[in-house]
């Protein structure tokens, strides 16, 4: 039967091999599937398409591999991986995708976002993500070296996690009804995101919302097809 994955929240990273393998193992897996949609958070950090990491190169790497058995792959940044290009989504056989994303799964309407936009009560963050997502303020970090790059990466990383460990947790969660007037504003009645790390299935007046889970001590993923959407789970073999 015909099927597409959603996956979100991998954030990978040298010191996380584990992960690295589960989504080697994982894309081998699903080579035979029509579509694989990556919605945001697949790196822990992305310094710019031009990136010659190791990492950056392997992933580049298994992904290629990925598309050129057939399946397509659509690629939405998220909070992490916000400078994620047309570069490396060309290079990876890939289509970028801009958030949020109305796409056709199997006759299903559906809306597709990394998730970050809904968390509005998160008054702080809403800021960072405007200026994070402003182009004047893309290129004029792009145009700095991959080091100073990687030295701002790891200031902004730091400073996230000091401020998260101080909100209370239903403020970085989505807002109720931010959610409602997504599901109106773009005329669906079913949704996939990721970024709160929360893997559920939630029934709201207006549609079902799914939500992914990150790739931790579990590797999650949204299984679409004729018969509709369902989460799964497996366990990331450290």
């Amino acid at each position: 039967m015909s099927a597409t994955y959603l996956i979100s929240d991998l954030h990978l990273e040298s010191t996380r091999p584990a992960t690295v393998r589960a989504l080697r193992r994982f894309l081998l897996d699903h080579q035979d599937c029509d579509a694989l949609y990556i919605l945001g958070d697949l790196f822990e950090v992305w310094i710019g398409d031009d990136d010659d990491s190791p990492l950056a190169r392997e992933v580049t790497e298994m992904l290629h591999r990925f598309t050129a058995a057939g399946p397509k792959l659509y690629l939405l940044p998220g909070n992490r991986d916000f400078l994620l290009g047309r570069d490396f989504c060309k290079a990876v056989g890939g289509k970028l995708l801009r958030d949020p994303r109305v796409v056709n799964l199997y006759g299903t309407p559906t809306l597709l976002l990394h998730g970050d936009s809904l968390c509005t009560r998160d008054t702080e963050y809403q800021a960072f993500r405007k200026t994070t997502r402003s182009a004047a303020w893309q290129n004029e970090l792009l145009a700095r070296s991959l080091d100073e790059r990687r030295s701002l990466a790891r200031e902004l990383r730091n400073r996230s996690r000091e401020a998260n460990s101080n909100k209370a947790e239903d403020i970085m969660d989505v807002t109720p009804s931010e959610v409602e007037r997504a599901f109106l504003d773009h005329e669906v009645q079913c949704m996939v995101h990721g970024h709160t790390h929360r893997p559920a299935r939630h029934e709201h007046a207006a549609g079902v919302r799914w939500v992914l889970g990150d790739w931790d001590q579990k590797g999650w993923y949204v299984k679409a097809d004729p018969e509709g959407c369902s989460l799964h789970s497996f366990t990331i073999k450290q």
